[in-house]
């Protein structure tokens, strides 16, 4: 019976694959026939990769621009470049903007059965419908329109993502070696990535504080002590463990040989950063880092949006307003913090402004910028969603969420412009890591996914303009 049901499984699986790659290359060719000259970023990235393709690798030949490292150029010559030999094509063929294009397509593919694995093993496997519903979760989240649009641009976000959860992987099944280099590749890709290499060492280390920390829970019941009551209880004791746990030569020699491949690489980060003056390269006045705390809170309605099915339903806000009103000092003070955040940690980068050819340029103008109220009178949908998230969390453990929401913190945080892909990696880390939901909640995310792509597709390829003081054509993307 267990035999049959992964042959059934790996069925199912190769299905979905293998459909979703079908309606990928028909939606690619139609992009290739839309759009015959780079558009948006690739006018950085697609010239950049053919100096590659032709062999022309010095610093000389980088355009200042760039402000990602060049692992999408050389990870694309690296698979291009072999087709001169094999099927003799010219290097004009090889190094097109169609075969370029074509590179994230690829990884898009990887990103689907990587995805797959990782819900294989974060998810317990105990009942025939979870390989349903694995199958339909990796589905929805190949699909997950931010990410998915991306897949058929010269950009560096699904390249980024495959090395990211092949890292993630490798660190779930212990091989943290292989971790670490492919938290490199991620790194090379796009800076910002080093932080989810160390969320991959967090995951390490949270996975044995857990162990420690239920082995003196244990203890503890076992010696009858009375609890301990307060407001901040709970929080005093898991203080008091992680104190008396670091002080422990060997807890920390035991953590240092389990994760020194990722304190490595975050050394080698660092004399990075020293050397370079700076996590940016090339354009470094447009990527200027700060303290732009409401990213958390876009991020909070970014996932709340596209997680509805699981996020939001009548019993969820009935308990969310029971907890406010048991909680309401607490809530008070909350939302007391949250409005002074917004009103001074609130920044508006000049691309925002200026580029109307992003669906955030419209979100900015006609909700925030309209009514400025709208910034405050948003807090409490913020704090709900931040709720609604950590509660959807709340099956992994203590240690694992302050890892993530520290590691989320820092991805977000000091990014001063709002733009919805730089949500894409954090919010498919979240969504592995949320028990499985039903089938019937599954296939409402799938549905809604689908109609979004649709739609940003349909406005991409067929609502196009013009700028008053250019020739070229202009599209609506994420």
């Amino acid at each position: 019976m267990g035999a049959g049901m992964a042959q059934l499984e790996g069925y199912y699986f190769s299905a979905a694959l293998s459909c979703t790659f079908l309606v990928s290359c028909l939606l690619f060719s139609a992009f290739s026939r839309a759009l015959r000259e780079p558009y948006m970023d690739e006018i950085f990235h697609l010239p950049q990769a053919q100096r590659y393709c032709e062999g022309h690798f010095s610093l000389s030949q980088w355009d200042p621009k760039i402000t990602t490292l060049p692992g999408l150029y050389l990870l694309s010559v690296g698979v291009v470049k072999p087709a001169t030999w094999i099927f003799g094509w010219s290097e004009h063929v090889v190094c097109s903007i169609g075969m370029l294009r074509f590179v994230n397509l690829l990884f898009s593919v990887g990103n689907f059965y990587l995805l797959y694995l990782l819900f294989r093993k974060v998810q317990p496997r105990h009942k025939a419908a979870s390989s349903i519903q694995r199958i339909l979760s990796t589905l929805t989240l190949a699909v997950f329109p931010t990410l998915y649009f991306f897949n058929f641009l010269y950009y560096t976000e699904a390249g980024s993502l495959f090395f990211t959860l092949f890292s993630y992987l490798m660190c779930l099944y212990g091989n943290h070696k292989t971790s670490a280099l492919l938290g490199f590749c991620g790194f090379m890709f796009r800076q910002t990535n080093i932080i989810w290499a160390v969320f991959c060492a967090g995951n390490v280390v949270a996975q044995k504080l857990t162990e420690a920390w239920k082995t003196e829970l244990q203890k503890k019941k076992e010696e009858r002590l009375p609890p301990v009551k307060g407001p901040f209880s709970e929080f005093r004791k898991i203080l008091q463990f992680l104190l008396a746990y670091s002080m422990s030569w060997k807890n920390l020699s035991m953590l240092f040989l389990l994760t020194w491949p990722y304190l490595l690489l975050a050394f080698m980060f660092c004399v990075f950063v020293i050397v370079n003056g700076g996590i940016v390269i090339g354009d470094r006045s447009s990527h200027e880092a700060c303290l732009h705390f409401p990213q958390l809170f876009y991020f909070f309605s970014f996932t709340l949006f596209f997680s509805f099915p699981h996020l939001l339903s009548p019993s969820k806000v009935k308990t969310f307003l029971r907890l406010v009103w048991k909680r309401r000092i607490h809530f008070f003070v909350i939302t007391l913090v949250s409005v002074f955040l917004v009103w001074k940690f609130t920044y508006v980068h000049q691309y925002l402004l200026a580029d109307n050819r992003h669906y955030t340029f419209y979100v900015w103008k006609r909700v925030f910028q309209r009514y400025e109220i709208v910034r405050y009178l948003l807090v409490p949908v913020y704090i709900f969603a931040a709720w609604s998230i950590a509660d959807s969390l709340k099956s992994k453990s203590i240690f694992w969420n302050l890892m993530f929401f520290v590691c989320l913190f820092t991805v977000t945080v000091p990014q001063k412009l709002l733009e919805f892909r730089y949500f894409i990696l954090p919010y498919v880390i979240y969504r592995l890591n949320i028990p499985l939901p039903p089938t019937s909640k599954l296939l409402c995310e799938l549905g809604c996914y689908a109609i979004v792509n649709f739609l940003t597709f349909y406005i991409f390829l067929n609502k196009t303009f013009q700028w008053s003081d250019s020739q070229d054509i202009q599209r609506f993307m994420w």
